[in-house]
C-alpha cells in the first residue's frame, strides 16, 4: 500500500487488466508517460514484478519530446493515457528486466543508463539494512517517483521495510508541510531547493522531523539554514550508473556525502589535501563518477569538485568550493559561485560569483587574501542579485562561464 497525497491507494488493484494490458511483458521496454501518479506507479510496481523494461518518464515533458525519449532509450513501446503505441526499434538489443534511466546532463549530452531489477532489489536491501536510523520513521516523497530518487530510495525502499509511503505529487509547500505535520515522525524526501523552501516558511518555534537531501551538495547558505529547521538531518550520494553509493546519518557538514552501501566497492585513493576521483565498483564493474573526493580515517565520503570545475591556474588545481567557502565567510555575501575563465597568461583564472545585498566587492576581495593562496585569489568579483540555480539548487559552472565569456569578462579582469 501507499498513499497518495491523503488517499489510500492499493497498487495490485487492477491487477488481472495490467496483465491482459501488457502481453508478454518481459521481452519488451516500455516508456510510461503517465500524469496520474497513482496510476505510475501501479504500472511500475506491475512492470517490475514482470522483470520487463520500464522507462518512467516526467509528466511534464511534451508529448512529443517524450515519444523522441522513448526511442533513443530503446523502448519499443510507449503508454499513455491514450493507451499503449508501438516505438519503431530495429536493433536486436534485449528489452526486458531493466529498468532505464537518462542522466542529468549537468555536464554533458544525457546518457541512457540501464539497470537490471536484480541490480536494484540489492541496492534497495543494501539501503534499508543500512540505514537504520530510518527503520521508525514514515517516508513521505515528495519529489517525482519518475526519477531513481523518489522511485527506488523512497517508494521502493519503504515497501521493501513494509512502510505505507506517503506521496506527494504537489509542489504546495504549504500542502507538504499540512501533511508533515499529519504523519507520525515523518521522513521527507524532496529536492534541496524545496528543503530549503519548507524551511523558510517553518514557524520559529516549528522544525522539520527529518529530512533526506540529494542530488547535489547543498549550497553553504542553504545547508545552515535547513540544518537549524531540521532535527534529523540525512544526505544521499550517487549516481544514475551506480544508484545510492553512500548515506550520511547526521549531515552536519555540507560536503560529508556519507558512508559507502555494503554492497559497493568505493575508493578515491586521495586526500583532503590532494582528492581523487570517486570510483565506484559494482558487479564487476568499475564507475568513474567524475567527482572528486577523499575518505576519512572514519570511512566517511567526502566530495571535493567535480571533476570538470576544476580550474587550472598554472598548472594548480583550485577547487571551487574552496573558494566559495572563503567568500561565504566576508561580511554581507549570502551566496557566492567560482568558476573558471581563460586567462591567456596563467590558462585559467578564478571568476567570483557573490549575491548579498551588503557585500563589498572591494572589501571581500581583501578578506580573500588572508584565506586564499595567491594563485586561488579571484580575478573577477561580481556583485548579483542571485546565482543562477536550477530548481535542484545545482549551477553548471560550464553555463555561467560561457555566459560570462560572452560578456568579455576576460577583457575586465583586474588583480
Amino acid at each position: 500500500m501507499f498513499i497518495l497525497n491523503e488517499t489510500r491507494v492499493d497498487p495490485n488493484r487492477g491487477r488481472a487488466a495490467l496483465r491482459q494490458f501488457y502481453a508478454d511483458a518481459s521481452s519488451h521496454r516500455y516508456a510510461l508517460h503517465l500524469t496520474d501518479t497513482a496510476e505510475l506507479l501501479r504500472h511500475i510496481l506491475f512492470l517490475r514484478d514482470m522483470n520487463a523494461g520500464v522507462f518512467p518518464i516526467h509528466p511534464d515533458i511534451p508529448a512529443s519530446t517524450a515519444h523522441d525519449m522513448a526511442v533513443t532509450a530503446g523502448c519499443d513501446r510507449i503508454v499513455t493515457a491514450e493507451g499503449l503505441t508501438n516505438l519503431p526499434q530495429t536493433s536486436p538489443i534485449g528489452r526486458g528486466g531493466v529498468l532505464v534511466q537518462m542522466s542529468s546532463g549537468t555536464t554533458g549530452a544525457p546518457k541512457v543508463i540501464t539497470r537490471t531489477w536484480a541490480q536494484i532489489s540489492v541496492e534497495v536491501a543494501s539501503y534499508a539494512v543500512s540505514f537504520k536510523e530510518a527503520q521508525a520513521m514514515t517516508p513521505v516523497i515528495a519529489c517525482p517517483v519518475s526519477h531513481s530518487y523518489g522511485l527506488i530510495a523512497g517508494v521502493l525502499v519503504a515497501l521493501h521495510r513494509g512502510h505505507t509511503p506517503v506521496v506527494i505529487d504537489t509542489l504546495n509547500p504549504k500542502f507538504i508541510l499540512r501533511r508533515l505535520r499529519e504523519v507520525t515522525r515523518p521522513l521527507l524526501y524532496t529536492s534541496p531547493a524545496m528543503l530549503h523552501t519548507l524551511a523558510q516558511l517553518l514557524p520559529a518555534e516549528e522544525t522539520l522531523y527529518a529530512a533526506m537531501t540529494s542530488g547535489t551538495v547543498l549550497p553553504e547558505p542553504w545547508f545552515v539554514c535547513i540544518r537549524a529547521r531540521t532535527t534529523h538531518l540525512f544526505q544521499q550520494y550517487g549516481c544514475s550508473e551506480a544508484g545510492c553509493i553512500a548515506i550520511n546519518p547526521d549531515l552536519r557538514q555540507a560536503a560529508d556525502i556519507g558512508y559507502p552501501l555494503p554492497h559497493l566497492e568505493v575508493d578515491t585513493g586521495g586526500t583532503a589535501q590532494a582528492p581523487q576521483m570517486i570510483h565506484v565498483r559494482a558487479d564487476g564493474s568499475e564507475i568513474r563518477t567524475g567527482d572528486l573526493g577523499y575518505r576519512r580515517p572514519d570511512g566517511m565520503l567526502v566530495f571535493a569538485a567535480r571533476q570538470d570545475d576544476v580550474i587550472d591556474v598554472a598548472g594548480l588545481n583550485v577547487y571551487p568550493q574552496d573558494v566559495e567557502q572563503a567568500a561565504l565567510a566576508q561580511p554581507g555575501v549570502e551566496d557566492a559561485l567560482a568558476f573558471g575563465i581563460d586567462d591567456p597568461m596563467a590558462g585559467g583564472r578564478v571568476a567570483l560569483l557573490i549575491a548579498g545585498a551588503g557585500a563589498d566587492p572591494a572589501a571581500i576581495r581583501k578578506g580573500l587574501q588572508t584565506r586564499l593562496a595567491p594563485y586561488q585569489q579571484p580575478g573577477v568579483i561580481e556583485q548579483v542579485g542571485t546565482l543562477p540555480r536550477q530548481a535542484n539548487g545545482k549551477i553548471s559552472r560550464r553555463e555561467v562561464a560561457k555566459h560570462f565569456a560572452r560578456q568579455g569578462v576576460q577583457a575586465e579582469m583586474r588583480a
